[in-house]
């Protein structure tokens, strides 16, 4: 027997209520099939189940608020022998009005004899006025967010670092690829810098994990959270998987496609479930540097500043540049600040060479 239980889908998530049920009993599933919609007080996240099998029964019902962990559904295992079903105790013509007025009969309280379900149990608790209480997304987010990052102060030991990165070669780089390409196909600049983190990552895979039970926990790829803004406040960090073996033009595809699923609240567990590290980019709303705060389990968080003119001297010429200040907030229990200033070196040494990320 296989139970399916609501997964986390973040370190800020205690509990989901279920939206949508995706199967029905009876009907078989494979690993990574979309079996249900969720919605957490961030996003309406569709959630996978990684193993194969049949629906046996769905125990959560939509509408249903419920705590991380809980079983939701049951399945038989390929080969297994299906349990025998059990019937609450009913009348014929219960069950007929319990379809008539869509009342899950198993969750009506019987009066009958040996505590059998009549018809009028089940029209007494179809009356009963079902008030759904408003709920502020946007508060409710809010307070995600506060819980996840009141505790990454509390438990993390951040240390943080920061280092200026000339994009002159980048950005020449971008244009002239771009003008092969069709407009809604050109690549940003924070595609190319996911890609160097990504492929940086390979030499610090200290910096590419958990912390768990005490003790750090690699990766099993590199899986670079994107931190979204959304528009009614707040954001989310879904994942970019495998980054580092996927093309700048992949990457930038893959990337549109997140932003615009997570504003439309259609995001999927693995999204959710699994970065590894965290990409925070605020170039865009025009800040020189960030210093994020880490999002545990994960042991580190990469951000991106504007790219703006600098002086810059170079070969002895002091001369205007394109220059981004990146940053690295790293858990001082996975690493320390000498591997945490030989990844930033390396990643602004990858973002001089745009032409092999």
């Amino acid at each position: 027997m296989i139970e399916f239980k609501l997964p986390s889908l973040g370190a800020d998530m205690e509990q989901g209520k279920l939206l949508e049920w995706k199967v029905k009993p009876g009907e078989a599933v494979k690993r990574g099939q979309v079996v249900a919609v969720v919605d957490t007080s961030k996003a309406a996240v569709e959630v996978e189940i990684w193993h194969d099998g049949v629906v046996e029964e769905l125990i959560t019902k939509p509408g249903e608020t419920i705590p991380v962990g809980t079983v939701m559904a049951r399945l038989t295992a390929p080969g297994e022998a299906a349990a025998p079903v059990t019937r609450k105790p009913a009348s014929p013509a219960a069950r007929k009005r319990a379809h008539e007025l869509d009342v899950d009969i198993d969750k009506v309280t019987g009066t009958g004899p040996h505590g059998a379900v009549t018809v009028a149990d089940v029209e007494s608790t179809a009356a009963k006025p079902s008030i759904a209480p408003t709920v502020d997304r946007q508060a409710e987010m809010r307070k995600a967010i506060a819980a996840a990052m009141g505790r990454s102060k509390r438990e993390i030991p951040h240390y943080y670092l920061s280092e200026a990165i000339p994009m002159q070669r980048a950005i020449e780089h971008l244009a002239r690829a771009n003008e092969a390409r069709p407009v809604t196909e050109r690549v940003l600049l924070g595609a190319l810098q996911l890609k160097a983190v990504a492929l940086t990552l390979r030499q610090f895979p200290e910096l590419n994990g958990f912390w768990r039970d005490g003790a750090f926990q690699p990766g099993a790829g590199i899986h670079v959270g994107v931190a979204i803004s959304m528009r009614q406040g707040g954001l989310v960090a879904p994942a970019i998987h495998d980054v580092d073996g996927r093309s700048v033009e992949d990457l930038m595809r893959a990337l549109a496609d997140l932003v615009k699923r997570a504003r439309a609240g259609s995001l999927r567990s693995s999204e959710m479930s699994d970065p590894t590290i965290t990409v925070t980019n605020l170039g865009e709303q025009g800040v020189e540097a960030v210093f994020g705060v880490i999002y545990p389990p994960q042991v580190a968080l990469v951000g991106f500043g504007r790219v703006a003119e600098r002086a810059w001297a170079e070969a002895g010429a002091l001369r205007a540049a394109p220059v981004v200040t990146a940053t690295l907030s790293g858990d001082h229990r996975a690493s320390d600040g000498h591997r945490g200033a030989r990844f930033l070196a390396a990643l602004r040494e990858q973002l001089q060479r745009p032409e092999t990320l």
